[in-house]
């Protein structure tokens, strides 16, 4: 696994489109029991090279429900995203994640996962990724409908304070959904 790591952090492949250069962020270890499928990182995480370190990691370390030292033991969560360098900015946010990323390294992560538990998708462009086939037509129907993809995958929408106002529209979501989310880590880790 850490080969394979030392590989992915030395990936190159679409520094012509990062505005910033390629610095991939990635964590594992072969023992992981949950895996985060986010977006890619942010501004903040790529200059840190830290994954999480800013204000969606401490709202989604909120939502599970846990500490810094046990969200950063990559035994308990592995780190994964669609795209593992900042992409760049856009009009309201970042830009998509590069395509290139999860195609070309995420099966070889699993490949070398073996004591996997649950895969959270976080955002759209995971859950979409990931659920292609979902009878469920977007984020919101997926996240409300989340036992249907347990106990493989579990979707939520991206903890950034730009969805702030998705979780104001759906407050079902932090006051039924999170608890239940919380119980469910809680039992794996």
């Amino acid at each position: 696994m850490q080969d394979l790591l030392k590989e992915i952090r030395a990936c190159d492949v679409c520094r012509e489109h990062l505005p910033l250069g390629p610095r991939p962020i990635i964590e594992a270890v072969k023992d992981s029991k949950i895996i985060l499928i986010s977006q890619a990182p942010g501004r903040v995480v790529h200059e840190s090279g830290i994954a999480w370190k800013d204000q969606s990691g401490k709202k989604l370390r909120e939502w599970l429900d846990v500490d810094d030292e046990t969200f950063y033991d990559p035994a308990n969560f592995a780190i994964l995203p669609m795209g593992f360098c900042y992409p760049g900015k856009a009009k309201t946010g970042d830009l998509p994640p590069r395509k290139e990323c999860a195609p070309l390294w995420h099966h070889q992560v699993f490949e070398k996962l073996e004591n996997v538990k649950l895969k959270i998708l976080i955002g759209s462009y995971a859950s979409s990724y990931y659920l292609p086939k979902s009878k469920h037509k977007n984020l919101t129907e997926k996240v409300s409908n989340f036992d249907d993809f347990l106990p493989e995958f579990l979707p939520l929408p991206h903890p950034s304070p730009v969805n702030r106002f998705w979780r104001i529209k759906n407050p079902w979501f932090e006051e039924k959904m999170i608890p239940e989310v919380q119980q469910l880590v809680r039992k794996i880790l």
